[in-house]
């Protein structure tokens, strides 16, 4: 009973997203702005549904379901929620809540407000879907609809062109970086013969040993660095700030960008803890952190600000699942969390202030504290737990970091350094954002300030106190979360008991030094964006315009392939077509050593000789006609023979089909040579007629020995007996042909009947065409003048 209610709930926590993405635009016409409310109904049902599990689960349980979808090819539409899985999903379904309230006022009046309510809706079926699938292709559906959705979402305002840009180059590095996560979960499935995450974390290090691992770790770091916006792919991540704040606030801090992350932590205790992945996790992971954090110093729009520190946070997330010890993972768990609370309340908080200032450029907003109230203490509250100031969440996490990289070797020294370098650096980000544009005197560009309505506010100010109650109950907060998370992630059971009282340790003391160098970053702000717009120019371009430039030579390319297989010449497609088929023929015999026998010459009677003679004829009357007509209308004399021999061995059924179909089509071909604009005759020298009837003859030697080749093998009589079996028996019919064509193959025959009319149709069309012509090139008598 409970396996059914476990079932029962965790489809409906999947579908509720996608019912309430297909019911958005309608219920936005019916009842306007109050649809956001109703709305969000889906996301906090599944909310509830996924938190009911949480007794199991924090106890080390985990729920499973699904069904089989495709069991040809052993695929399930299968689910796992485990601790990790779990967090996830009250993560995405959680702030997924709050977002759409947000999006409803955020959004108020938008024509397209509904449009908008059912890509995000989507959007966040997908990433759920994502994080509880359990079967690897159930898995990389979800995967590559969570890059679709995006697309939709970045290039929601289609009309301008950097939207339309952004979505495109997320679509193309996330899209790209799916297929080769296919290749690799396709590796996993057939190579080492497991299906599911729960088989790959069954295998233990099966996957650790295969002489295909190198190809299997390249493949699925190739999936999870382009989602995770890892450098050189993390471009995409800014340039998707062209999406309305709302989407920048779910799926750029909460939701998509962790996927990648989430694929790390849940491959972790299959592919982890080996030379390459503690050697190239770390290394991209640290130069993301610093190199993020540094642009998003850079930034004067507070959105790039915050998506720069978002590459970094992911940055030093990848850097600690690659050390892959327990306290380094645990310290990813806990900056996870911590990141998604502060990071979707600041871009909250950031499109609030564009609503009620109309600008985002931090150098011209000051002095909105005192009309935004509510707001300067949401970004207040988010930006203390970023910086790591207790008792926040992002404190418990910085802790656990420093202490998970406090070894005296050079590489726990080096990494050591990228932390602390990258952490202060957003430390300064986080308060360029909360404090800036909220103290000081009110520029005079500034018309009105004003506080948004409750859907605005509600959303970053909860989430910035959660982040505080996470660590004032830390106890609670590590039991039904973080806790079993990092179970999930290492492997085996993690117990966590950091809390938000310092102990004077070398980790706090690395915390204070990085709260002091955060201060002097950010009172030296204005230099150190001038020293890295320097260095940046100097570099020259980047990655960014190496897309540009990769898609230009992508067009390229493509209209030349085009130029040289799409002529526009039919005798260049059809050489080409004849070539491909004559190469599929005889190259698999060849190569697999299936040529035929020499065949004997078959007891002919009479009649049988008379038709291969006249087959013969009709090929010899084709080669010889003086014009195209005669020339089509002799090819039928085969087709007709072909008849023949269906008749002389007992199949007139057969025998009729073939006569319909061979004169339909000579009737076609006769009616299509006489509407081209062709010269009666082919006269072509014989120099260039005998490439073309060589190519025949080798594409009608090829037929001609595959037939033989399947001819020649032992005769199957399994099929045969079926239907001679249950033809009578299940469709109640004696002629096993008849049965065959109307039962056991009903849809096809349907298909063809349906050709059939469409050829018929076609015909009919080209005389009707032929006979308006003609007419009216003929003067009516009736208006003819003496």
């Amino acid at each position: 009973m409970a396996e059914i209610e476990a079932t029962t709930g965790g489809i409906l926590a999947l579908a509720l997203p996608f019912v309430a993405a297909a019911l958005a635009p309608i219920l936005k016409r019916i009842i306007g702005a109050h649809a956001a409310w109703v709305l969000a109904l889906a996301p906090a049902a599944a909310f509830a549904i996924l938190f009911s599990f949480l007794p199991e689960v924090s106890s080390g349980g985990v729920v499973q379901f699904g069904f089989d979808w495709i069991p040809a090819f052993d695929v399930r539409f299968s689910f796992r929620i485990d601790g990790l899985a779990s967090t996830f999903g009250l993560l995405i379904t959680g702030i997924g809540t709050l977002i759409i309230l947000y999006s409803g006022g955020y959004l108020k009046g938008h024509r397209d407000q509904g449009r908008f309510f059912s890509f995000m809706l989507m959007f966040m079926g997908s990433m759920l879907g994502l994080v509880l699938a359990d079967d690897l292709m159930t898995l990389f559906v979800y995967w590559e609809l969570t890059s679709i959705t995006s697309f939709l979402l970045i290039g929601f305002d289609h009309e301008r062109e950097k939207a339309r840009r952004g979505a495109i180059q997320a679509l193309a590095i996330t899209g790209g970086g799916g297929l080769a996560l296919l290749a690799g979960f396709i590796l996993i499935r057939e190579l080492a013969g497991l299906n599911s995450m729960t088989e790959v974390l069954a295998a233990g290090d099966a996957l650790r040993t295969s002489p295909y691992y190198l190809p299997i770790f390249i493949l699925v770091l190739c999936g999870a660095f382009t989602k995770s916006a890892q450098m050189p792919f993390h471009v995409w991540l800014p340039n998707a700030m062209e999406a309305p704040t709302p989407v920048s606030a779910y799926l750029h801090s909460a939701t998509m960008v962790k996927a990648g992350v989430y694929l790390l932590l849940r491959m972790q205790p299959a592919l982890g803890d080996t030379a390459l992945w503690t050697t190239v996790l770390p290394a991209f992971g640290a130069v993301t952190l610093v190199m993020g954090a540094l642009l998003a110093v850079r930034a004067t729009d507070i959105k790039i600000t915050l998506a720069y520190t978002t590459v970094s946070s992911l940055g030093l997330l990848v850097m600690l699942i690659g050390v892959s010890t327990e306290y380094a993972l645990i310290g990813a768990v806990l900056y996870l969390i911590a990141h998604s609370l502060f990071k979707g309340g600041l871009f909250m908080v950031a499109g609030s202030v564009d609503h009620g200032a109309h600008t985002r450029e931090i150098d011209r907003l000051g002095g909105l504290a005192r009309h935004m109230p509510i707001t300067f203490a949401a970004a207040l509250l988010c930006a203390l737990s970023m910086g790591g100031i207790t008792p926040f969440v992002g404190f418990l996490a910085k802790e656990e970091i420093y202490h998970a990289l406090e070894y005296g070797d050079a590489y726990h020294i080096a990494l050591m350094a990228a932390a602390i370098l990258g952490n202060a650096l957003m430390f300064a980000a986080a308060f360029i954002v909360a404090l800036k544009p909220f103290v000081g005197k009110l520029p005079e560009t500034i018309d009105h300030p004003h506080e948004g309505g409750f859907t605005i506010w509600f959303g970053p100010l909860v989430l910035g106190v959660l982040g505080l109650l996470g660590a004032l109950f830390y106890e609670t907060y590590h039991a039904l979360f973080s806790g079993p998370m990092a179970s999930a992630t290492y492997g085996q059971p993690v117990e966590i008991d950091i809390s938000f009282v310092p102990h004077l340790n070398l980790a706090f003391a690395l915390s204070l030094a990085t709260i002091a160098l955060g201060i002097v970053i950010y009172l030296a702000s204005n230099g150190v964006r001038a020293a890295t717009s320097r260095f940046l120019a100097s570099v020259g371009w980047g990655p960014d315009h190496g897309f540009d430039q990769a898609m230009r030579g992508l067009l390229r390319f493509s209209y030349f392939v085009t130029n040289r297989l799409q002529s526009g010449r039919l005798d260049y497609y059809m050489t080409i077509t004849v070539i491909a088929i004559t190469a599929a023929l005889f190259v698999p015999m060849i190569l697999g050593g299936a040529l035929p026998a020499e065949p004997q010459m078959p007891q002919l009677r009479l009649p049988e000789w008379l038709v291969l003679a006249l087959i013969l004829v009709g090929i010899v009357a084709v080669v010889v006609a003086k014009n195209r007509l005669t020339a089509i209308v002799s090819l039928g004399i085969q087709g007709f023979g072909t008849a023949l021999i269906f008749m002389l061995l007992g199949a007139p059924d057969l025998s009729f089909t073939q006569f319909m179909v061979e004169t339909l089509s000579v009737v076609i071909l006769a009616l299509v040579m006489t509407r081209l604009k062709l010269s009666p005759a082919d006269h072509r020298p014989l120099r260039e007629k005998l490439p073309d009837a060589a190519l025949a003859l080798a594409g009608g030697a090829g037929f001609a020995v595959f037939l033989l080749s399947i001819v020649q093998r032992p005769f199957d009589p399994a099929l045969s007996d079926f239907f001679e079996e249950y033809s009578y028996a299940i469709a109640h019919g004696k002629n096993i042909v008849n049965v065959i064509l109307v039962d056991f193959r009903g849809v096809d025959t349907m298909g063809e009947i349906a050709v059939v009319m469409t050829t018929g149709l076609a015909v009919l069309a080209l005389i009707r065409i032929r006979v308006g012509r003609r007419a009216k090139a003929q003067p009516d008598p009736m208006e003819t003048t003496p």
